[in-house]
């Protein structure tokens, strides 16, 4: 039993596991292409916005060349530059500068004032742009992610820009920012806030998971306990059904398949009580019979007639034993169609002639066979011959004294139809429905004949359904009981 219920929580487990796996890894990967897209978009947002500023700089210088040469007033446009690159770098936390042509830097942001050379700047001091870098992309507004041919330890984001005048290159702006420096702080609070967030949406859906799946598993550990129970024999524990979805639809499967197993069991049941009692009753009459001839009880002018009595039952041994050796090969489909061309009228007529002394006991009228004409039909004669038995046996045994049993043989559409009717005190109908069932007798209180395992009209059924034809039963209580049957006029073999 703990082995029991440590595979059911292993269940639990599992499903809880791999459900929460996988809303983790959700997370995970939305996380990672967040953070994927607040990065590469941080760095289109702060390229723009470097390119904005090195353009403006730029622009700016070039307007200062033109209005007023370098040489005339140095110290002017350096104040003028060095107040704009401060503003801005400052502003946008980048950094600014310019160099010459030959890569060395003029201007910056970052002097103490505008009154000191570059060369004493800590940052740009000992600053030289490589030719290659100027002569690239980059010093065409390009933004690039460089160290600008070393002078960086790390990848900067730079944007650089040309300053012409009359169409000559005379001094190149270049607007910086460390990637790391700038983007790992403003990533890392998104972290944060991501992190955060997942951690709340995590909890609760690890709580909306745990539910669903111990609801997911309830329904099956209620089967388990179920299979136990019909395992003992009680066949009355029901699945309780929730919802409307697969399982419920299981659920609902597993409770009509309960309810089958009990009709079923109670069925079989009662059909080893009735074999049993019509095995007993015949050999006991033989047994005793015999015993009786043996000994001398029985006298010998009545021994004859004692020994038909003893074949009688011996017969009804032999029946018996057929319908559940017809039972079983029905069930295995080893029972294998012989199908010939035959009259079914002959047929019908000579199981009512093995009837005739039944049948003149109880004083019974046949009706129909006067009017009745050949009709020929292809399928196993031995088979349908057992179908007829079957239902003449029937009639003759539940029609009372003086009553009738009405027969008829006609042929239509392809199809032969035969019909048997007898008069009686009929089937209820509730029982109608289940008479062709397997072990299923009708109520005994009403029946004439409390004999038989109710396996005859269940046989009866089965043939019909093998030819590819169809048997229904109507009854009228306290009127009649009719059975129909038709079968195809040229067996098939479908």
């Amino acid at each position: 039993m703990a082995a029991n219920n440590s595979k059911r929580k292993n269940i639990f487990t599992k499903y809880f596991t791999v459900i929460s796996f996988i809303v983790f890894i959700c997370l995970a990967v939305v996380g990672t292409f967040l953070l994927f897209f607040i990065s590469d978009y941080w760095q289109k947002e702060k390229a723009e916005l470097l390119s904005e500023n090195a353009k403006s700089i730029s622009q700016s210088m070039s307007s200062l060349i033109e209005s007023e040469t370098i040489e005339a007033d140095r110290m002017q446009t350096y104040l003028l530059m060095y107040h704009s690159m401060r503003l801005i770098s400052t502003a946008i936390d980048a950094d600014i500068f310019i160099c010459d042509t030959t890569g060395s830097v003029v201007v910056c942001g970052d002097s103490a004032d505008y009154t000191h050379l570059v060369q004493d700047c800590p940052v740009h001091g000992d600053m030289q742009i490589s030719e290659s870098v100027l002569s690239s992309n980059l010093t065409k507004g390009q933004a690039e992610m460089t160290t600008l041919g070393g002078v960086y330890s790390t990848p900067h984001l730079t944007v650089g820009e040309t300053v012409m005048f009359h169409g000559k290159p005379v001094a190149y702006v270049f607007a910086t920012q460390s990637n790391s420096a700038s983007v790992r702080p403003y990533m890392l609070d998104i972290l944060k806030m991501f992190l955060f967030s997942a951690l709340f949406s995590l909890i609760i859906a690890f709580i909306a998971v745990y539910i669903l799946t111990y609801n997911m598993v309830k329904p099956l550990r209620d089967m388990s306990k179920a299979t136990k129970a019909f395992a003992k024999g009680d066949f009355t524990y029901r699945v309780k059904v929730r919802g409307n979805d697969e399982l419920s639809d299981l659920s609902q499967a597993f409770n009509t398949m309960a309810k089958s197993l009990g009709v079923l069991e109670a069925s079989r049941r009662s059909f080893v009580a009735n074999v049993s009692h019509e095995l007993k009753t015949p050999m006991t009459t033989i047994g005793g019979f015999i015993d009786g001839i043996l000994d001398g009880t029985i006298p010998p002018e009545k021994e004859e007639y004692y020994l038909k009595k003893v074949s009688d039952e011996i017969r009804r041994l032999s029946r018996l034993v057929m319908t559940m050796l017809n039972m079983s090969k029905i069930e295995a489909g080893e029972l294998k169609i012989k199908p010939s061309r035959f009259d079914i009228s002959q047929r019908i007529f000579q199981v009512l002639i093995a009837f005739e002394q039944n049948i003149d006991k109880k004083h019974i009228e046949i009706q129909g066979l006067d009017s009745m004409e050949s009709v020929f039909v292809e399928a196993d004669e031995d088979m349908i011959h057992q179908v007829i038995y079957n239902l003449v046996d029937n009639a003759v045994k539940f029609t009372p004294e003086n009553g009738y049993i009405a027969v008829s043989a006609l042929s239509s559409s392809g199809k032969v139809f035969v019909r048997i009717r007898n008069s009686g005190e009929g089937i209820a109908s509730e029982e109608v429905s289940r008479i062709f069932e397997r072990f299923y007798k009708v109520d005994k209180s009403r029946s004439f004949d409390v004999k038989g395992a109710g396996l005859g009209l269940y046989i009866v059924k089965s043939i019909i359904d093998m030819h590819g034809g169809q048997i229904t039963a109507s009854s009228k209580v306290g009127e009649y009981t009719e059975f129909v049957f038709w079968l195809p006029a040229d067996f098939s073999g479908n």
